[in-house]
């Protein structure tokens, strides 16, 4: 047994993957990217030729200020604020807007055919009638669904209260009747296209059904305010640019002309409301006009009166010229201070007390009024006479000019209410592009469902590697101190022979060894390697036993003992391959025998050694099986038989091979690597961590028994191929 002192290196696993490494693996696992790209790629090009196209309909609007229609503060000289385009936007989006678009319509009553599953719907829309009321072909047994061409109006539909949102199912029936069904499938009304029919809770009158006898219409009757909510929020309305006055509105519907239709009810009531609004206001303006005129014509000819009752008992009595300049001042004064009267009348109705235009009309009348004070005092200097006279005088002109400016803007406001046309004009009415539906954006999402199917590959291939954690490079191996021999590339000719393995339909003897069926392949060199590293390393053995185990099981024992005994005999060396695996032994699979009168038997003395020898294609290479499992494995190879045995064999051949047990599961290892002048030990690429392989070399060493280097096996040439070299082994091609 080698006792040959190793250095102790210390070791670390290491939890970071470069760069280099990384895009290795991706390119090595290219087929598994391309394959998931493909998959979903070909799903977006599935959802964006059968999803339901959506389309976008369109119309302008445009505000003007308003110049033709003024309403009593703006007859009256009062500033008037700009009408922003936010809150005709919101006018426009209102529910009173909405809501009389909904009723007008019906949009409340959603009506859809049923569609066959998945493909109806396309084939629905690719079908281009030839005549007027032609229905598509249809497959026999399937007439409840529609396959294009159908049609359902329904004018009028009242439901019990229970039975809003609810799908209900109506079906054509025979000379233009139609059933209709609750969501329990239960018959509820039954009647003819045309006719107002009313049952059970239920209130229809159907103005238009074309379908084929039995075909469905999914119906829904919803609430008002909600389908109102829905429209509000489907309704996008916005300034095109800034303070322009143009607004531009649109609305997304699968139907292209229900789109153009509705967004145009919305946008004509829309107008026909502003219109109403503008001459709502002249009419309140004209009423409020109509009580203040009485109310001055009866002040006016109360002051005429008056004056001429003063007149007729003062004769005499005249108004100097410096007495009518203040007569004259006076007049002016009051009848601005009339005019401004109403227009705080006007304003109170718009403003509170605190507004800062009411406060000022408010200071300009006390202005007024002071003026109007001072002028009075001059007038009280008068002799008692003229100062009657002069005011008498002045209350017949203010209102006499009063009363003559309420009927001017009287008529005027009359004259303009009659020809009200608003401010909000539609420029562009609404009209939908059928060519091009808005969604789905087909190239968007053709490219986006390739990004997330490669994205959703490499994230995948990533978390593997990373939850792998096993050993991927023969300096990882070495750093535990163990020398590599020989690095085995994984082979797709293998797995072929795996599979051949595993079939308990194949009894066919044929070679199951990748050393005879294909002597060419990288892995039957790299045993060849291999072979030429072991005779070296035989040389100062105490004998010609070689032990191969493993850290765990399905690292590859069998195969790499089976093909390297094979590569040896094939040198011209004599040997023997023992299944030293009394536990669970997979070499007779591989060597294509019985498992039966084995090591087991040998050791057990039921049969002779030479009964237990079994012959293969190879004339240099024998085996023998594990034999009968027996119960005690490590007993028998503790047994003094077995050292004979193994003395004995030594004798016989050049090279004897054990393939044992994985040496952290059982003893048999350390029981057999005590009989064997050389251990090595197999390392599967990926699978093995470093820690595992630190553990198995402890577990010989406490056994006196050292590891003289290990075969990593499996190793994934393709990727390896960018980032390092390769590991000992190059492919020559002629």
């Amino acid at each position: 047994m080698t006792t040959m002192p190793r250095p102790v290196y210390e070791v670390k696993e290491s939890k970071d993957i470069d760069l280099a490494h990384l895009f290795d693996i991706f390119v090595g696992n290219k087929a598994l990217i391309f394959g998931v790209t493909g998959i979903f790629g070909a799903l977006g090009v599935a959802y964006v030729l059968l999803a339901t196209p959506v389309y976008l309909a369109s119309t302008m609007i445009q505000i003007e200020p308003k110049n033709g229609l003024p309403s009593l503060s703006e007859a009256v000289g009062m500033p008037q604020p700009i009408s922003p385009a936010e809150t005709e936007i919101s006018l426009l989006k209102s529910r009173s807007v909405i809501g009389q678009a909904v009723r007008n319509l019906n949009l409340d009553i959603i009506i859809k055919p049923n569609y066959f599953p998945i493909v109806g719907g396309f084939m629905a829309r690719r079908f281009e009638p030839t005549q007027p009321n032609e229905l598509a072909w249809y497959p026999e047994g399937f007439e409840s669904y529609a396959w294009g061409g159908e049609k359902a109006q329904i004018a009028e539909l009242d439901v019990p209260e229970k039975m809003f949102g609810e799908k209900l199912q109506l079906e054509a029936a025979e000379n233009k009747g139609f059933i209709l069904r609750d969501n329990d499938d239960n018959v509820v009304v039954q009647g003819t296209v045309g006719e107002l029919i009313e049952s059970n809770g239920y209130r229809i009158k159907v103005n238009e059904l074309l379908a084929r006898p039995g075909t469905t219409f999914t119906i829904i009757k919803n609430r008002v305010y909600n389908t109102v909510d829905n429209y509000q929020s489907m309704l996008s309305a916005g300034e095109s640019a800034k303070q322009s006055g143009i607004i531009d509105a649109n609305l997304l519907d699968i139907d292209p002309a229900r789109a153009a239709r509705i967004l145009e009810e919305i946008a004509t009531l829309y107008v026909q409301q502003n219109v109403a609004r503008n001459a709502a206001e002249a009419t309140q303006s004209l009423k409020f006009l109509d009580e203040q005129v009485p109310q001055v014509r009866k002040q006016l000819e109360a002051a005429q009166t008056a004056l001429n009752k003063f007149q007729t008992g003062a004769r005499s009595v005249d108004i100097t010229t410096e007495t009518q300049g203040v007569l004259d001042r006076l007049v002016d004064i009051g009848a601005k201070i009339s005019e401004l009267q109403l227009k705080r009348s006007e304003m109170e109705r718009l403003y509170t007390s605190q507004h800062p235009q009411f406060r000022a009309l408010v200071t300009q009348i006390g202005q007024m009024e002071k003026e109007k004070s001072t002028l009075e005092s001059q007038i009280k200097k008068l002799p008692a006479t003229q100062q009657e006279l002069l005011r008498l005088t002045r209350d017949v002109e203010v209102s006499s000019d009063t009363y003559a400016m309420l009927l001017n803007k009287t008529q005027e406001l009359d004259i303009i209410r009659a020809g009200t046309v608003g401010n909000v004009h539609i420029i562009d009415h609404a009209a939908v592009n059928v060519e091009e539906p808005v969604k789905p954006n087909k190239p968007l999402v053709v490219i986006a469902t390739l990004a997330f199917g490669a994205l959703l590959a490499i994230i995948f291939i990533y978390v593997r590697e990373a939850l792998k954690r096993g050993v991927e490079s023969v300096e990882d191996i070495e750093r535990t101190g163990i020398p590599v021999y020989a690095a085995i590339p994984f082979s797709e000719k293998q797995l072929v022979i795996e599979k051949r393995l595993n079939n308990k339909r194949d009894k066919s003897n044929a070679s199951c060894m990748l050393a005879i069926d294909d002597p060419a392949d990288l892995a039957t060199e790299a045993m060849r390697s291999l072979r030429t590293s072991l005779h070296f390393a035989m040389i100062e053995a105490k004998n010609n036993i070689l032990m191969i185990t493993g850290p765990s099981p399905s690292v590859g024992k069998s195969f790499v003992t089976a093909n390297l005994a094979a590569v040896t005999a094939q040198s011209g060396k004599k040997v023997l391959l023992i299944d030293a695996d009394m536990r669970k032994g997979y070499l007779h699979k591989v060597m294509r025998g019985q498992a039966e009168k084995g090591l087991s038997d040998i050791l057990a003395g039921r049969i002779t050694l030479f009964d237990a020898i079994q012959k293969t294609p190879l004339n240099n290479l024998n085996w023998i099986s594990h034999g009968q499992l027996p119960p005690n494995p490590s007993e028998l190879l503790m047994h003094e038989n077995f050292t004979r045995f193994v003395r004995e064999v030594s004798n016989m051949y050049d090279l004897v091979i054990f393939d044992t047990p994985p040496i952290l599961a059982v003893t048999d290892a350390s029981l057999v690597g005590s009989q064997s002048g050389t251990i090595l030990m197999v390392v599967r690429y990926g699978q093995n961590r470093v820690k595992e392989i630190e553990a198995a070399k402890r577990r010989l060493e406490q056994n006196g028994l050292l590891v003289k280097g290990v075969i990593f096996n499996a190793v994934d040439r393709k990727a390896h191929h960018y980032g390092e070299h390769g590991y000992y082994q190059y492919e020559y091609t002629k």
